[in-house]
C-alpha cells in the first residue's frame, strides 16, 4: 500500500516505536519482560442508510417473463416465372454453360438447376407451391399469467405475425400460439402447449397504487433477453392520444425498444401495469414511459381466453370535451361532461333522441368527468344493456334510457351523408362583433367563414377561413342574421358566450366564442 505520509511516521510506526520503548523501561526496572499487545487503529466504517433491494422481487418474478419473437411469412420470389429471356435472339438455355448468368442463376439459384419440367410448368403460367418462408418482423416481452401457459403481451407486437416464439427466462424456447388481441387496448393474449407448469404472476388492484411508489420494470429491451430497472410512478390517468380508452400510468424506470408488453411490478411481485408506450425524442429511453393499468389489462385478457375477442357496448356519438368557455355558453356551473358533436345517424344514441349539442353528464347516474370518461364507461358495458344519460339539453337537464349497441359489428359503420341542396347566392356578410366575414356555404347548409380578424378571439381559438358554420347554440343557420339573432337571444339570457358548431375536412367541433365585442 502506498505511503501517503509525505515523511511524516506513520501512526503504526509511532505505536511500534513506543511499545518498544515501553517495554525497555520496563526491563530496567524490574529485569523481567513485560507482556507485549500490539495496538493498531480501525478502519473507517460507516453506517449508511439500507437502500432498498429488488432482488427478491427480481428472483420470483424472472420466471414469469418471457421474449416474445414473432415471424410473419415472406412472399417468395417469383424466380422469374412471369418473365422471359431474350439475349441478343437468344434464350436462357440458348446461352453457353460458362456464360456469367447461367453461373449466377448456378450459384444464387434461379431457371438453371431446376427440372425441365418445373421451368415448363412456370413458363405456362404455374404456382409455386414451395412454402412461403417465415422472417422475423419484431420483438417484444410478455409475461405469464396461469400456470399451463396463457401470457400477455402487447397487441402491437403481435399484430402482423403469423408464428409466435417465447423464450423462457432459463433460454428455452417454445412455440405459442395467438389466443386473441384487441387493437384498442393493445392487448394480446398468446398460449403455450408444454408438458409443464410455469411460473405465473397476478395483476394487482392499481387503485391502490399512488404516485412515488416503487415500480420494477423486466423485460427484453433490444433483444438482449431478461432485463431489470426500477422507478418510481410518476403520474397516473395520462392521455397520450392513442385512443379513446387512454388511461396510462406514467413510470420512470427505463423502458426502451422490446421492452413492450413486459410487466411493470410493484414490491410485492404483481403486476400493475403492462410497459406499451415511450415518449423519446431521441428513440430511446427518456425516463417517461406508459404502462396499461392492471384493471384494465384484466378486463381485457379475461375476455380474450374466454372468446379470443373483446365486445364493446356502443353509444354512437361524436363527443368532444366540455371546457370553462364551452360551459359558459350553456349554462353549466362547471366544466364537466361530453358534449355530443354529432349522433350517427341510427346508432343507439340517436335512436334514444340525442341530439348534436347535449352534454351528457352522467351514466346510471354516475357523473361524467369528460369524454374519455364516457367513452370509457360506456365501453366496459356489454353490448344491449340498457342505461340510463343524464342530458344538459336546453339550459335544462333531462333523462334518456340508452339500450348500447355493439362496437365490434358497428365502429365500420358511417353516418349517411344528405345530397347537398342548390347553391345559395354567394353573398359576404362581416359578423364585426365576433371578428368574422361569413356568407351562404355552397351545399346550403351553413356559413362558410371567408375572413377571420387575426386579432379576434375567433381567430384565438382557432376559427379558420374555409371551415364552415353550422349551427349557434344548437341552431342551424344558414344567413349572417340567423347567428345575430342567437347572438342577442344569448345576450338577453344573461349569457358571455355563444357555442359555435364548425366543420372542416377534419370534422366537426364546437368553439366558445364571446359575443360582447363591439
Amino acid at each position: 500500500m502506498r505511503n501517503t505520509n509525505f515523511g511524516r511516521p506513520s501512526l503504526k510506526t509511532v505505536l511500534k516505536t513506543s511499545t518498544v520503548a515501553g517495554l525497555a523501561a520496563v526491563m530496567l526496572s524490574t529485569g523481567i519482560p513485560a507482556k507485549v499487545v500490539e495496538s493498531f487503529a480501525d478502519p473507517v466504517k460507516v453506517q449508511a442508510p439500507q437502500a432498498p433491494s429488488f432482488a427478491d422481487v427480481v428472483s420470483a418474478v424472472s420466471p414469469a417473463v418471457v421474449s416474445v419473437r414473432v415471424q410473419s411469412e415472406a412472399q417468395p420470389a417469383s424466380d422469374n416465372g412471369n418473365f422471359s429471356f431474350n439475349f441478343g435472339g437468344q434464350g436462357f438455355d440458348d446461352l453457353p454453360d460458362d456464360h456469367p448468368l447461367k453461373r449466377f442463376f448456378r450459384e444464387f439459384g434461379g431457371p438453371e438447376g431446376r427440372g425441365d419440367s418445373d421451368r415448363a410448368e412456370r413458363g405456362r403460367g404455374g404456382s409455386d407451391n414451395r412454402p412461403h418462408r417465415m422472417r422475423p418482423t419484431s420483438q417484444g416481452s410478455g409475461f405469464f399469467i396461469s400456470e399451463d401457459g396463457y401470457l400477455v403481451t402487447n397487441n402491437h407486437v403481435v399484430a402482423d405475425g403469423a408464428a409466435y416464439t417465447v423464450v423462457l427466462d432459463d433460454g428455452t424456447e417454445l412455440d405459442a400460439k395467438l389466443i386473441g388481441k384487441d387493437s384498442r387496448t393493445d392487448l394480446a393474449v398468446l398460449k403455450v402447449d408444454a408438458n409443464r407448469e410455469f411460473t405465473y404472476v397476478n395483476f394487482a388492484d392499481d387503485t391502490k397504487v399512488r404516485v412515488g411508489d416503487w415500480v420494477v420494470a423486466v423485460g427484453n429491451p433490444f433483444g438482449l433477453g431478461g432485463s431489470v430497472t426500477a422507478g418510481i410512478i410518476s403520474a397516473r390517468g395520462r392521455d397520450i392520444g392513442s385512443g379513446p380508452y387512454d388511461d396510462y400510468i406514467q413510470i420512470d424506470a427505463a423502458v426502451n425498444r422490446g421492452n413492450s408488453g413486459g410487466p411493470a411490478f410493484n414490491l410485492e411481485g404483481e403486476v400493475i401495469g403492462i410497459n406499451t408506450a415511450i415518449f423519446s425524442p431521441s428513440g430511446g429511453s427518456v425516463g417517461i414511459a406508459f404502462a396499461i393499468p392492471a384493471s384494465v389489462a384484466s378486463d381485457v385478457v379475461k375476455n380474450l381466453m374466454e372468446d379470443g375477442k373483446v365486445e364493446r357496448g356502443w353509444l354512437g356519438v361524436q363527443i368532444q370535451p366540455v371546457n370553462k368557455d364551452i360551459a359558459d355558453s350553456l349554462g353549466l356551473s362547471e366544466p364537466q361532461g361530453a358534449l355530443v358533436v354529432a349522433p350517427q345517424e341510427g346508432s343507439p344514441g340517436a335512436k334514444a333522441g340525442i341530439e348534436e349539442g347535449d352534454v351528457i353528464t352522467a351514466l346510471n347516474g354516475d357523473p361524467i368527468k369528460d369524454a374519455r370518461d364516457l367513452a370509457r364507461k360506456v365501453a366496459a358495458f356489454v353490448p344491449d344493456t340498457k342505461v340510463e344519460l343524464s342530458v344538459w339539453r336546453d339550459g335544462k337537464a333531462q333523462t334518456l334510457e340508452v339500450t348500447l349497441g355493439n362496437l365490434a359489428s358497428e365502429e365500420t359503420k358511417a353516418a349517411e351523408t344528405k345530397e347537398p341542396d342548390a347553391p345559395a347566392p354567394s353573398t359576404e356578410q362581416a359578423l364585426a362583433n365576433l371578428g368574422i366575414t361569413v356568407t351562404p356555404a355552397e351545399d346550403g347548409a351553413g356559413l362558410s367563414v371567408v375572413e377571420v380578424d387575426p386579432d379576434s378571439e375567433a381567430a384565438a381559438r382557432g376559427l379558420r377561413v374555409g371551415e364552415k358554420i353550422v349551427s349557434v347554440n344548437n341552431k342551424r343557420v344558414e344567413k349572417a342574421s340567423d347567428i345575430d339573432s342567437v347572438v342577442e337571444q344569448a345576450r338577453k339570457d344573461g349569457r358571455t358566450r355563444a357555442l359555435f358548431q364548425v366543420e372542416s375536412d377534419r370534422g366537426s367541433r364546437f368553439v366558445a366564442l364571446p359575443i360582447n365585442e363591439g
